[in-house]
């Protein structure tokens, strides 16, 4: 079980995720002018997408922690693959340093709100899903209302 102070903490990291995206890249795509780079330009849509997923997670902070996974996964691999080097060799422009901020605060932040207990019981020790329908055929009734809840 997962306490209310922690599904409150996961709730305010993903508000801060989505205020973030929301305000940092829709107003990017919505305004520009000239077309960014081909990769400027995947990255803003990529990020922007992410915010209707992080609205959603405010509602459903548990079914949505992939959502936090993938935060804590990108953030740590451009800190510690991009930005530490640079921060390491004395090579960090203005732009790169708060890019830096940003990815080592997710880096610090989502282990510290992520249940990890949960995480363990649902996604490594919990049982997954199966391959196929089964031996029975179809899913029974009950079984269908059952995974719709």
């Amino acid at each position: 079980m997962v306490s209310p102070l922690r599904l409150n903490l996961l709730r305010i990291v993903y508000f801060l995720i989505f205020l973030f995206t929301a305000t940092e890249f829709w107003p990017r795509i919505l305004a520009q002018r000239t077309p960014p780079t081909l990769m400027t330009g995947v990255s803003w849509c990529f990020f922007a997408a992410l915010t209707p997923l992080t609205l959603l997670a405010v509602r459903h902070p548990l079914k949505m922690l992939p959502v936090m996974f993938f935060e804590l996964f990108w953030k740590s691999i451009w800190f510690f693959g991009i930005g530490l080097p640079l921060w390491i060799s004395h090579q960090v422009t203005p732009d790169y340093w708060e890019t830096i901020k940003a990815t080592l605060m997710g880096v610090i932040l989502c282990p510290a709100v992520i249940p990890w207990g949960y995480v363990y019981a649902t996604w490594v020790k919990g049982p997954g899903e199966r391959w196929t329908r089964g031996s029975g055929g179809s899913p029974s009734r009950a079984a269908v209302l059952t995974e719709t809840r």
